[in-house]
């Protein structure tokens, strides 16, 4: 355990120093939070029905998915991970004391926390102060925004999990592309980070509804909104627990298997 906190304090610090990366992407992020949220604006003008989530829900949904967007980025890659597989660098992975799952789990997470700690205060702290519509309110009452926190800290740990899954399928497909595309393309579509949930059609939700993505974005953000009742996120912060403890087991038992079958080529 002291070797994984120990790379995961590593990480963060450095992860910490790349404070103009972090300026442009907040400036990236404002960018495409006004255009999303002008583009909804416009669809919810048009619309005859009412629809399933008010559109003050929405710009906050939207501004928390571009706050906390390194938390639910399933695209989100280390290059240096996919690089010791791919090339048989990761030997010496297998040579270390500390096993390999919870090391990478250790590094994906400091990478994540440093990179949304950066950008997440200037956005907030501005879309709270924006004029109407684009301000993003604060929580209804204390309540709701602790258990925000720990939907969101839950699914930042899901998406770690989820990061692994497509780290460890690199093992076979030797395609990182392939891997990404997999994870993360669909995966992110099925979280909400496309279109909210509430807005897809109802045979759509019934899948995503089944399936883990929702549970690392869509949740928390419906949870600070107000759109998803308390009472309703104890029960989802249950089924984060439920699905982190089956992706981690998932996770050590897929790695398991790959390095038992690992072939490692030499000069």
């Amino acid at each position: 355990m002291k070797a994984y906190l120990s790379v995961f304090r590593l990480r963060l610090t450095n992860g910490m120093q790349y404070r103009t990366a972090a300026l442009a992407g907040v400036a990236t992020q404002f960018f495409w939070g006004f255009i999303i949220i002008m583009v909804f604006e416009a669809f919810y003008s048009g619309a005859a029905t009412e629809l399933p989530i008010s559109l003050k829900q929405l710009i906050t949904y939207v501004w928390l998915q571009q706050a906390f967007l390194a938390f639910v980025m399933l695209w989100f890659r280390d290059n240096e991970l996919f690089q010791l597989i791919t090339t048989g660098n990761i030997a010496y992975e297998l040579c270390r004391p500390s096993g390999i799952y919870g090391l990478w789990f250790a590094k994906l997470l400091a990478q994540r926390l440093a990179s949304a700690l950066l950008r997440c205060f200037p956005i907030l702290l501005v879309a709270l102060f924006l004029p109407e519509p684009y301000r993003m309110p604060l929580p209804l009452d204390p309540a709701a925004f602790l258990l925000f926190l720990s939907a969101l800290l839950f699914g930042l740990l899901m998406i770690v999990s989820l990061s692994m899954l497509m780290y460890i399928s690199v093992f076979v497909t030797l395609s990182p592309a392939g891997s990404l595309l997999m994870f993360g393309v669909i995966g992110e579509f099925l979280a909400g980070m496309v279109i909210p949930v509430p807005l897809m059609p109802e045979w759509l939700q019934r899948i995503v509804y089944v399936l883990p993505f929702r549970w690392t974005a869509d949740f928390p953000f419906r949870v600070y909104s107000g759109h998803i009742t308390k009472e309703e996120a104890l029960i989802g912060i249950g089924i984060q627990l439920v699905w982190l403890f089956v992706l981690v087991a998932m996770g050590k038992m897929a790695m398991a298997k790959a390095l038992r079958n690992v072939v490692v080529n030499g000069g």
